[in-house]
C-alpha cells in the first residue's frame, strides 16, 4: 500500500471488482465508470481474458476497478486460467459490482451466482442494457427474479451504453468506500503497463475482423516498444495455432493483417496522443492454449 501524507481527513480507499458472464457490458461499465478507454470492447464474447485495474482518483478517495473476464465452465486450460481470474475477484474486494443484463438466463450460471450470494461484502447487481426493453413491467419481473438468486444485493438498472443510471452506482460506490490510504499513486489511471493496452487494442480488431475460432486461437504479444517524444515504434507477433489460421489472418496478398494494423495504429494513436509506427506479424504456436508454458508467457498463469 502506498504511503501518502497530506490527505484529507476520513479519505477512503477501495477494490471493487466487477464480475458477470460474457457480453454484458462490464467492460463498458467499467470504462464509464473510469472515464477512459481501458478495457476492449466488442459484440464478440469473451474479449476480456486478464483482470484489467481501472483506477479512479478524487480529492477524497480513490477507487481501484477490476474488470475481469465473463464467467463460463472452462473448455480447455486458458479458459480454467480466465475462470481463476473471476473466482479470485470474490476474496479480495471491498464492493462487488454484479453485472447481468435484460436477455441474460441465471441459471447458466447457477453455480457462481450461489458464490456471490454468501459473499459478506456489498454486491451491487447492475442490470444492464435496459434500453432494449419496452416496458417498466418486463423491468419489474427481472428484477424480481434476480432479488431471488441475490436476496442481499442492492439492484441498479441500468444503460452503461446510454449512461444511464451509471453515476448512481458510482455514488453508492463512494459510499461503500472504506476508510484508509490510497493503493496507488494518485496519479495512476491504471496498474497495466503501456504495451499491454496496445495488445488489448490489436486483438479487438482481430475480433471485428475475423470470424469463427480464429479470433479465440490468436494471441498478441508486443515485442517492441520505442516511445519518442513524438512518435511509438511498435513491433508486434500474432500467435495462432495452424497454418490455415495465419494465411486467413494475413489474407491475400496482405490484406487482412493491413486493415488490422491500420485500424489498430488509428486506436493507438488515440490512446497515446502520438504518431505510431506498427509493424505486425503473423507466428504460429501450435495448440498454445493448452500449453502451460505459454500460458505463463502469454499472462494467464502466475
Amino acid at each position: 500500500m502506498m504511503e501518502t501524507n497530506k490527505l484529507p481527513e476520513g479519505f477512503k480507499s477501495g477494490f471493487v471488482n466487477i464480475v458477470g458472464n460474457p457480453n454484458v457490458g462490464k467492460s463498458t461499465l467499467m470504462n464509464d465508470l473510469v472515464g477512459e478507454r481501458i478495457s476492449i470492447i466488442t459484440s464478440k464474447a469473451q474479449t476480456t481474458r486478464h483482470r484489467i485495474m481501472g483506477i479512479v482518483n478524487a480529492p477524497q478517495y480513490q477507487i481501484v476497478f477490476s474488470d475481469t473476464p465473463g464467467v463460463l465452465k472452462p473448455n480447455y486450460k486458458m479458459q480454467e486460467a480466465m475462470l481463476n481470474f473471476s473466482e479470485g475477484a470474490l476474496t479480495d474486494a471491498d464492493v462487488l459490482l454484479y453485472v447481468t443484463d435484460v436477455v441474460e438466463d441465471p441459471s447458466k450460471n447457477a453455480d457462481f451466482i450461489a458464490k456471490v450470494a454468501k459473499e459478506k461484502i456489498p454486491v451491487l447487481l447492475v442490470i444492464n442494457k435496459i434500453d432494449l426493453l419496452k416496458g417498466n413491467d418486463d423491468l419489474d419481473s427481472i428484477m424480481n427474479r434476480w432479488k431471488e438468486l441475490l436476496p442481499a444485493a442492492e439492484v441498479f438498472p441500468t444503460s452503461a451504453k446510454e449512461h444511464f443510471n451509471v453515476s448512481n452506482i458510482m455514488n453508492r460506490i463512494v459510499e461503500l468506500l472504506p476508510e484508509g490510504q490510497p493503493y496507488f499513486g494518485t496519479d495512476a489511471l491504471t496498474d497495466k503497463p503501456a504495451r499491454f493496452f496496445v495488445t488489448e487494442i490489436i486483438r479487438e480488431k482481430i475480433l471485428l475482423n475475423y470470424d469463427k475460432e480464429v479470433p479465440y486461437s490468436a494471441e498478441v504479444i508486443v515485442e517492441k516498444f520505442e516511445e519518442k517524444d513524438n512518435a511509438i515504434h511498435i513491433m508486434a507477433v500474432i500467435y495462432v495455432e495452424r497454418d490455415s489460421q495465419k494465411g486467413i489472418l494475413i489474407g491475400k496478398g496482405g490484406s487482412m493483417l493491413k486493415r488490422v494494423g491500420t485500424e489498430a495504429r488509428k486506436d493507438i494513436e488515440t490512446f497515446f496522443g502520438k504518431r505510431v509506427f506498427l509493424e505486425l506479424f503473423v507466428k504460429v504456436e501450435p495448440n498454445w492454449r493448452n500449453r502451460e508454458n505459454k500460458l505463463r508467457q502469454f499472462g494467464y498463469v502466475e
